[in-house]
């Protein structure tokens, strides 16, 4: 603790922060006590004495970010939320893990004001903090001017052992140093226990001599985690502009604690009533009272609220100055904090004609992030290294690098993980980002989409090199059950566009969505272009549509298509009307949406009375029984794919018209001999 007059307040403070986790853990019969009590120093001088932040406007758009991704010490969190002013109440806390409570098990963005992003799944927390880090620098870059810095703040993060053991984190952490985000500053809770015991089971690594090859400035404070030497490293920490810190403090998980101090029972369960009342004495705790509150200790923790009003208000001042000077630039800042659109920028979508050359959807995407960029300046984005391959570069807009932020073009390296929780950062911040890679890879970023997706981020993947499509690179790059787990995520759209322009509405679809990230399937080979007429302004928005359809009457089978299998759908339905049947083609380009339309539409597209159904899609068959029912088939792949040139794999696995029509007739045949 600090010395001098307010020791003894300090000192109540920090056990309070203590205390309400201790009794929270308790009531809930569940969650990790030990580590929330050995962070309170820490939680205590950043919210206190560090952080620029306004309880009563936790949005205010300058404040400092906390990101706590030791997600699993959530009721440190909690306490400093509702200790210093926050919109969360006493009863929530003591709701602490209960249903319908905003002090959920792990933190979770929108759950309560003061969070700042869904954290609990180690490593993600620090990684999107990265990207929250960078997004600053980024809009800084854009929106300051001489003598009139409107942003202007800082990026704290408490990290674990376990968080820095996470492979997404090293890719995170790494991509910090390059690009010398001096403004990010995480502490390293160096508290050597883990579920299974003490660390050295299976971590020993210098951590802090990693971290300064990554680039990082690195303070090494030990047990000295006393207030005062807590905040001279932050100070330090900011004196380093050129390079993220990561503050290391070696911690005792459930201090005070008699019996359960230093060891792995107090990470991952209550204390138990009699510890906690052997912990309040050695605190020498004035009440055994269960979430007792010492009224000194919260006027000092609320005095955050009146400090947050004069740092916002001054701010809202200096903004104003800036409105005055540069009025259209401060217009944008008002809008893209908004997460508005600029009205009409959609006017003008990308549309190309049938009888164009045909042109694969990721050249098409290229084509269209064009023009979103001349109409969003907010829209960034980059690839896992490969920018040349996924055709995501903005044109003109500027390589982002150490010092120099003010380009739209990432780089991310090979860390397709890494990348996605910093486009989840940078998306949190404002900035409409997007990461790509090749489909395949986007196993290796399913943690941050899955957080993107339950924090409501309209985050956005770009992935190329969609099917058996990409050829001679064989089966470890050619995607099969991909589509089938993105499809499962909740609130997380994958469209899979069949030509240029459902692709272009792809990007519109994307942008429009503020509260789930949306995935796009793209094709590397070419595909032919669709007559535009044909293309309704909402078929991304509705999901499904029919595309064609043969005159006289309800269709003797419907052919479902996505993507590049739209065309041999197509040529399909030309070899079956030749026989005489009737064909109705739907081009289903994001299953999700058509699912979330009204029956009626979906009985529309998809009439309950046309049993002859044939789905044709290059991946696996899951989930495509909900559309072809079960009567109906499915022409997929059962199997990984395989080695050689596209056009044969796609002979070789029967995605040729022939083989649909063929299919499609077989349907048709059994059904009618069912029915006799």
């Amino acid at each position: 603790m600090s010395a001098g007059p307010d020791h003894a307040l300090d000192e109540l403070c920090v056990n309070t922060i203590r205390t309400l986790s201790m009794d929270a853990v308790q009531k809930a019969n569940s969650g990790h006590p030990g580590t929330p009590m050995a962070l309170a120093p820490v939680a205590h001088v950043l919210y206190t004495r560090v952080m620029r932040h306004a309880p009563q406007s936790p949005g205010w758009p300058d404040r400092d970010r906390f990101v706590l991704s030791a997600g699993h010490a959530s009721m440190l969190l909690y306490s400093m939320l509702h200790l210093t002013g926050y919109d969360l109440s006493l009863d929530d806390v003591k709701n602490f893990r209960q249903l319908h409570s905003p002090a959920a098990g792990h933190p979770e963005y929108r759950y309560a004001p003061g969070i700042e992003t869904t954290t609990g799944p180690l490593g993600q927390g620090i990684s999107t903090a990265v990207g929250i880090a960078l997004a600053e620098r980024m809009l800084a870059a854009r929106f300051n001017r001489e003598g009139y810095d409107v942003v202007d703040h800082y990026t704290y993060s408490i990290a674990s052992d376990g968080d820095l053991m996470e492979g997404v984190s090293a890719e995170a952490s790494s991509l910090a140093g390059h690009l010398g985000l001096g403004r990010l500053i995480a502490f390293y809770d160096q508290n050597h226990i883990t579920i299974e015991g003490d660390t050295d089971l299976a971590f020993s690594e210098d951590v802090g001599k990693r971290y300064e090859a990554y680039g990082w400035h690195v303070v090494n404070l030990g047990e000295d985690i006393g207030l005062d030497s807590l905040e001279r490293a932050v100070t330090e920490a900011k004196g380093v502009s050129d390079k993220p810190s990561l503050i290391i403090i070696r911690t005792h998980i459930a201090p005070g604690s008699p019996n359960k101090q230093d060891t792995h029972g107090a990470h991952g369960s209550p204390l138990g009533e009699e510890e906690i009342k052997l912990t309040k004495q050695a605190y020498k705790w004035p009440s055994e009272e269960p979430f007792f509150i010492p009224d000194e200790a919260l006027a000092h923790f609320r005095r955050c609220v009146e400090r947050g009003r004069s740092l916002e208000a001054d701010w809202q001042q200096r903004f104003e100055a800036y409105r005055s000077a540069h009025p259209e630039l401060a217009a944008e800042f008002d809008r893209i904090q908004a997460a508005e659109l600029p009205e009409g920028w959609d006017v003008d979508v990308p549309t190309m004609q049938a009888d164009a050359k045909p042109v694969a959807t990721r050249k098409a995407s290229e084509s269209a992030i064009q023009w979103v960029a001349s109409k969003l300046p907010e829209l960034v984005g980059g690839s896992a290294d490969l920018a040349p391959s996924t055709l995501t570069v903005i044109e003109g807009g500027g390589d982002v690098q150490a010092g120099d932020y003010a380009g739209r073009n990432l780089h991310f390296g090979i860390r397709e993980h890494g990348m996605g929780a910093v486009v989840n950062g940078l998306s949190i911040s404002g900035l409409r980002a997007f990461g790509a890679t090749f489909f395949v890879f986007s196993d290796y970023m399913k943690g941050a989409m899955r957080i993107a997706a339950q924090a409501h981020l309209g985050a956005i993947y770009v992935f190329t090199h969609d099917s058996i499509g990409l050829g001679e690179d064989g089966p470890t790059h050619q995607p099969i059950e991909q589509f089938a787990s993105l499809r499962a995520t909740p609130n997380l759209y994958l469209v899979r566009p069949a030509d240029f322009n459902e692709t272009a509405l792809t990007w519109r679809f994307a942008l429009t969505q503020k509260t789930a990230p949306t995935a796009m399937a793209l094709s590397r080979q070419n595909l032919p272009v669709l007559d535009p007429a044909a293309v309704p302004r909402d078929a991304i928005e509705r999901g499904a549509y029919v595309l064609r359809e043969s005159d006289g009457g309800d269709p003797d089978v419907i052919l479902i298509g996505t993507g590049s299998e739209v065309s041999i759908c197509a040529e399909a339905f030309d070899l079956l009307e030749a026989d005489g049947t009737k064909v109705r083609l739907v081009s289903m380009p994001c299953m999700e949406r058509f699912a979330e339309q009204d029956e009626t539409y979906r009985d529309e597209v998809l009439p309950p009375s046309v049993r002859a159904r044939v789905s044709v899609e290059a991946a696996s068959d899951f989930g495509w029984a909900k559309w072809v029912g079960e009567e109906g088939e499915s022409v997929a792949i059962p199997s990984f794919g395989a080695s050689g040139p596209y056009k044969a794999l796609y002979e070789h696995f029967g995605f040729t018209a022939d083989n649909v029509a063929e299919r499609a007739r077989a349907v048709i045949g059994r059904l009618a001999g069912n029915a006799r």
